[in-house]
């Protein structure tokens, strides 16, 4: 199945990212860890954002960037059995170079 995002939307998947240890040894999952954004690639993402004048405002990012975003943020999705995240472009925290 193919997503096109509409307007100011990006398609997110997540990159995983390596468990944490605590001090006594226990495994804390990426999930678990809290205060910490989550990391993604961009996989699909609208045309933009329209102004009230009218105009188009394109889009920051685009498809194979690296970002950074809330780890609440949007609606995660399932496609062709693969788990992905449906965020405003606004919610994107920054891009990773």
């Amino acid at each position: 199945m193919n997503i096109k995002p509409l307007f100011d939307r990006v398609l997110i998947k997540a990159v995983e990212v390596k468990e944490e240890k605590t001090a006594s040894g226990l495994l804390l999952s990426p999930k678990a860890v809290t205060g910490e954004p989550a990391m993604g690639e961009v996989v699909a993402c609208g045309c933009g954002k329209y102004a009230a004048n009218g105009e188009l405002i394109p889009m920051s990012v685009k498809v194979g960037d690296k970002v950074l975003m809330n780890k609440n943020a949007g609606q995660t999705i399932k496609v062709d059995g693969e788990e992905l995240t449906l965020v405003y472009e606004s919610e994107i925290i920054a891009v990773v170079e």
